[in-house]
């Protein structure tokens, strides 16, 4: 009788679930809800908010349980019963206030109305003062921990969101028994255990394997409110990705038709969960998770500080390894946003006449534009920067724009921009002492998008590895979820051998030109002086970031 695993994906826009079979990881059925509250940055409850905002109602992500859960299972045909287990990765870090019985505090009327008792999104960038403070105190006091960081804690981090409650809304933050990252608290509510995964812990919560937390005195300099929340607001134990967390409750069993104490893995992080899913398993091999944003993740069994990236943990992505972690805060969202905003109505009009979407449009007529050719570079920090600058206040730039600019033009400097900030952190990385050798490429962009696949070969002189599966977060949840159910119940015992078994590794590698990798060699240098000019040395664009705030009154 065959065994399933159900990988549940949370990621910026929507969830879905995916059924796979525990013997060689075939999907057998996936389904997709979109958020009915999508990201809330603009209003909530009728009132303006700040600049930088970007919430969730966590109530969208119980639909996405009930909407797509019991559709897989009938597509799948299967019987319940031969679902052994169930894996939850999510975006991250996307906490939010909870009660001690796990009730989110914007679903009282207490609270409702108040942005800080809402999900804090991983883009939400509102807490970059806190973040600037919080690394000056940890140099200042010489906090080894600030290393594994790259040597700044992003404004996405547990930390400046947890600081940025408290600071904005004293009275909810005491009011609040747990800070929560929004996958630990799904966990939670399948089956009952409050547990925090050591992946989120371990990148965004300062916490490591090691030495845990940092220390009360360290969070008291911060601020004096903030002396215990390690004992309090962060309470709970961590636990170690692929550990069963607990198994399914009746309630939820109800809600989502599968069967009570089905074994539940701890959560894990939709990026880091991917590793087994495409089978990176050695030093040098990174993998890309191409989406609306861009999470580079690495493995090395050495340490090596390097600065500006994301964190570097011990047990991070795979046992027995060190994790690194860097990204981009927007990719995908870069070219939504030209879509969007700056299509000329012609162009809009030739892709509906033609039945596709602008992006094909777009991208057809880029295709036909050499390397170069437009005289166009691009900053991909249309969302602050990630990695290496770890500066959120930062904005995008385009240069070298004329009259004779076409749409298809600064499309295609878009997307070099992002295989160009790409190149950034590689290049970061070999100068630290860690190599990076191969370069796999996941989700939906490089597999819809060959022109891209083959600008990121070029730009990074690496033969890039596209791997068919759309759903790598999905599937490397079942294989967690597998591995929580183990060998007695049809699953695994051990990442690895869960990997092996169940990974994909079809697909299509894309391989350097070399004429075009000489053109954008010379392009990534111009990309890199902009890079330092803008991001290290000149303040044009966070003074032009701070008239808006002034000019806007939030």
């Amino acid at each position: 009788m065959a065994k399933y695993s159900l990988g549940i994906d949370y990621g910026t826009l929507s969830g879905r679930a995916l059924l796979v079979d525990v013997s060689d990881g075939r999907e057998i059925a996936c389904r997709a809800y979109e958020y009915p509250h999508g990201v809330i940055d603009d209003t909530l409850a009728g009132n303006k908010l700040p600049m930088d905002t970007a919430l969730q109602d966590p109530r969208d992500y119980i639909e996405v349980l009930k909407n797509t859960v019991p559709q897989v299972i009938s597509d799948g045909g299967v019987d319940p019963s031969d679902i052994i287990g169930v894996g939850i990765d999510f975006t991250s870090c996307s906490p939010m206030p909870v009660y001690k019985d796990g009730t989110p505090l914007c679903c009282v009327p207490k609270w409702e109305n108040d942005r800080n008792a809402y999900v804090k999104l991983w883009k939400h960038h509102a807490a970059q003062d806190k973040a600037d403070r919080l690394n000056a105190v940890a140099a200042e006091r010489g906090e080894k921990w600030l290393d594994t960081y790259g040597g700044k804690v992003s404004s996405e981090w547990m930390i400046p969101k947890l600081w940025q409650t408290l600071s904005e809304a004293p009275e909810l933050y005491d009011d609040m028994d747990y800070f929560i990252e929004a996958g630990d608290w799904l966990v939670w509510r399948l089956c009952g255990h409050l547990t925090r995964n050591s992946t989120s812990a371990g990148y965004k919560t300062l916490w490591s394997k090691k030495d845990g937390y940092p220390s009360p005195e360290f969070f008291a300099a911060l601020d004096p409110r903030l002396a215990d929340c390690v004992s309090t607001k962060l309470a709970g134990p961590v636990m170690t990705m692929g550990q069963l967390a607990g198994t399914l409750t009746s309630e939820m069993a109800e809600l989502t038709g599968l069967c009570a104490g089905t074994p539940v893995a701890v959560c894990n992080v939709d990026a880091h969960v991917t590793m087994p899913a495409f089978n990176i398993t050695k030093a040098g091999q990174m993998q890309a998770i191409i989406g609306t944003s861009t999470c580079h993740m690495l493995i090395d069994s050495e340490y090596h500080m390097v600065k500006g990236i994301c964190g570097t943990v011990e047990d991070g992505m795979l046992p027995g390894m060190f994790g690194y972690e860097a990204g981009q805060g927007c990719v995908g969202d870069h070219f939504a946003w030209f879509v969007n905003n700056c299509l000329p109505k012609s162009y809009a009009d030739e892709a509906e006449k033609r039945g596709i979407s602008p992006h094909v449009l777009l991208t057809e007529k880029a295709q036909a534009l050499k390397p170069g050719e437009s005289g166009l570079i691009a900053l991909d920090w249309w969302n602050g920067n990630r990695s290496i600058l770890v500066d959120s206040q930062l904005s995008g730039v385009i240069a070298g724009m004329t009259l004779q600019t076409k749409p298809e033009e600064i499309y295609r400097a878009l997307i070099e921009a992002t295989a160009f900030g790409t190149r950034e952190i590689i290049e970061n990385y070999r100068r630290s002492g860690v190599s990076v050798s191969s370069f796999t490429a996941s989700g939906g962009i490089p597999n819809k998008n060959p022109m891209l696949t083959q600008i990121y070969a070029d730009v990074l002189r690496l033969p890039v590895r596209v791997v068919k599966s759309t759903q790598g977060p999905a599937l490397g949840s079942a294989i967690f979820g597998a591995v929580a159910a183990g060998s007695g119940r049809g699953g695994y015992d051990d990442i690895f051998s869960a990997g092996a078994a169940m990974g994909s590794t079809e697909g299509k590698t894309y391989y350097p030109d070399e004429k075009a990798s000489k053109v954008y060699d010379m392009l990534y240098a111009e990309y890199h002086a902009l890079h330092d000019r803008y991001g290290r040395e000149d303040r044009l664009l966070k003074n032009l970031r701070q008239i808006a705030r002034d000019a806007k009154g939030v």
